[in-house]
């Protein structure tokens, strides 16, 4: 995932400042006050050391004793306040901009295409929108603290120095051009550092997310060790460079020390023989002492400031990187309202390929309205792809796509994905309850609603087996659940949905043979009155559909119904007969499903929608 730089520190800030800091100004200008204040106590500070020491230590005057002590205690109450307000201001404005970013981000990847989202694993993007961001707030902080009360503080450190002494000012920052070219190599170095360990961070959350997600198949492969082995060695290679990060961040503070060091020794020596002989006072010695001593801590903490930006800079660019990527999937700017009736479906001429490979080729179909067309074929031959294309998680290199008559790209994105509801082999829950994930956030839902899709997708048969019914948590992935039940989910949710087309991606292929009939019943019930389009290998569960289309190779090779694909031969006939060999079903691994072992070839069953009428909606 690793790119050259791409953004000058210039390019990062006005972008932060445009979108994330420019709308708490206010609280901003508020901030800088209070860092104004408490920078420009330390001058006072250093500046009440010279009657300190003139009036009072060498002069003996006890009035200036009392005005002395008062003054110094009102700067450090007064340096108490303005410091808590400005850290509470400043915190608010780095969290909630951090924040602001990275609900941005969300909502800018869940725009991209499935192309996208390939290229850039979960781990990545968790990664980029996690950890990347809480790094650039905390920055954010430093930073503007930094420019802030320490650089207004050594402004006004520097001023006092200079009242003092001009000549003495200039000797105390007669190391500063000696270090100039060293700390631009030292900021280049961090940045590409942090850019390397930015990206072996996201390396490192895509190894976790594979290997939590996938823990049945690491524990069942005996694969501990090899998963063990991989992670160390690129915590290793993480861990060097983090260390190289922190060496270039602690360079540029650590070569302030030492041209601090040779100031100090120079105007010891030069500033010593003054005082010696008379043309200073120790009070304005230890003025311009205080004012140095003083100035130390800010000018080391806007040192290491320039390294901790170069690290944020580093993750910015990631950020900025995700942020400018172009959508390829859009709304048109005035959208053809989607059809709410005759949801036929048509393709006309589509092509697509990704990269070199070509998925379809010139294909044409029709799926009618209110009607089951089947979509079978070897794995590869594009039946899924179709499903992507209606959808518009993919567009078509070339041919049109259209739903009632309307092309998918002439409907906004959203009006087009309210016209489906899609359950597939992988019934994806969310690690919420069971009735957020059915009702998906929708608050218009009354409970005849929910019990009419729990009672019709059989979710109310094993309802009442979970110990808080549908407020039960169904963990990651809906991992509390059986299969069989997740599927039954998906269809409630499909049914509360209502949309008039639904799109079925081997619903049943992973099921045992009992939870596969109570699923396919409720999907026979979720498919009444609407445009059906169904992808299956077990060619028992399609064999009623209105339409079968056989698909090779990304093209529609033949089409028709059950009996006319068997009575002319081809593909569909070949398929056919490794099913159901001499009447009986063949095994798992010839059907590549949950075969049901000797038992005879399925008997014609009524129409779907004439068991869907019997069963759900009575006669």
């Amino acid at each position: 995932m690793s790119t050259e730089q791409t953004y000058t520190s210039g390019e990062l800030l006005r972008w932060l400042w445009r979108d994330y800091l420019r709308r708490h100004i206010g609280k901003l200008l508020l901030a800088l006050l209070f860092m104004t204040i408490e920078g420009s106590t330390l001058g006072a500070m250093a500046k009440l050391m010279e009657p300190m020491f003139d009036r009072v230590f060498v002069g003996g005057d006890k009035a200036w004793l009392l005005i002395v002590g008062f003054v110094l205690m009102g700067i450090f109450l007064l340096r108490a306040v303005s410091g808590v307000a400005q850290k509470v201001l400043l915190t608010g404005i780095s969290q909630r901009s951090a924040a602001d970013m990275r609900i941005d981000l969300l909502a800018r990847m869940m725009q991209q295409d499935g192309a996208f989202h390939q290229s850039h694993p979960p781990g990545f993007l968790v990664q980029r929108v996690q950890s990347d961001v809480n790094a650039i707030g905390d920055v954010w902080r430093a930073v503007i603290t930094g420019a802030g009360r320490d650089f207004i503080g050594l402004l006004v450190l520097l001023g006092v120095t200079i009242s003092i002494d001009p000549v003495w000012a200039l000797l105390a920052c007669i190391g500063i051009p000696i270090m100039v070219l060293p700390a631009a190599f030292a900021q280049r170095f961090v940045r590409r550092r942090a850019r390397e360990a930015r990206d072996l961070g996201a390396t490192l959350s895509t190894r976790l997310d594979e290997v939590f997600h996938g823990i049945v198949q690491v524990k069942l492969n005996a694969l501990e060790e090899y998963q063990s082995r991989q992670y160390r060695d690129i915590t290793d290679l993480f861990v060097t460079t983090q260390v190289r990060t922190a060496f270039g961040s602690s360079a540029i503070p650590a070569m302030i020390d030492i041209i601090s060091g040779v100031g100090f020794m120079a105007v010891i020596l030069y500033g010593g023989s003054e005082i010696m002989d008379g043309d200073k006072t120790i009070g304005e010695f230890m003025t311009f002492f205080t004012a140095m001593g003083f100035a130390f801590s800010p000018l080391r903490r806007l040192g290491a400031i320039s390294g901790q930006w170069q690290v944020a800079a580093s993750a910015l660019e990631r950020l900025k990187e995700l942020m400018d990527a172009p959508l390829h999937l859009k709304s048109p700017d005035t959208p053809i309202p989607a059809p709410t009736s005759g949801a036929d479906i048509t393709l006309q001429d589509v092509s697509l390929s990704f990269g070199e490979t070509q998925v379809l080729h010139d294909l044409s179909l029709t799926a009618e309205a209110g009607k089951t067309t089947a979509l079978v074929g070897a794995s590869g031959a594009g039946k899924s792809t179709i499903f992507n294309l209606l959808t518009r998680l993919l567009d078509p290199n070339s041919g049109d796509v259209r739903i009632g008559g309307v092309a998918t790209t002439e409907m906004a994105i959203p009006d087009l994905r309210t016209l489906f509801s899609v359950v597939s082999q992988e019934a994806l829950l969310f690690d919420e309850t069971l009735r957020e994930n059915i009702v998906l956030g929708r608050t218009d839902v009354t409970d005849e609603q929910l019990k009419n899709v729990l009672d019709a997708a059989f979710v109310s048969d094993f309802l009442p087996q979970l110990e808080k019914g549908l407020d039960t948590h169904v963990g990651p992935r809906g991992s509390a659940l059986s299969g069989g039940q997740r599927q039954r989910v998906v269809i409630a949710r499909a049914l509360l949905r209502n949309t008039p087309v639904l799109l079925l991606d081997e619903a049943t292929s992973a099921l045992d043979a009992q939870s596969e009939q109570v699923v396919q019943d409720a999907l026979d019930r979720l498919s009444q009155g609407r445009t059906t389009l169904v992808i299956a290998h077990r060619l028992s569960t399609i064999r009623n559909a209105d339409k079968i289309i056989v698909m090779d190779r990304g093209r529609a090779v033949d089409q028709g119904t059950h009996e006319e694909l068997l009575e002319r031969g081809g593909i569909y006939a070949d398929l056919y007969r490794l099913q159901f060999r001499d009447g009986k079903t063949v095994s798992d691994r010839t059907t590549n499903t949950i075969g049901r072992h000797d038992a005879p070839e399925p008997e014609r069953q009524p129409n779907i929608l004439q068991r869907i009428g019997q069963h759900f909606f009575g006669n």
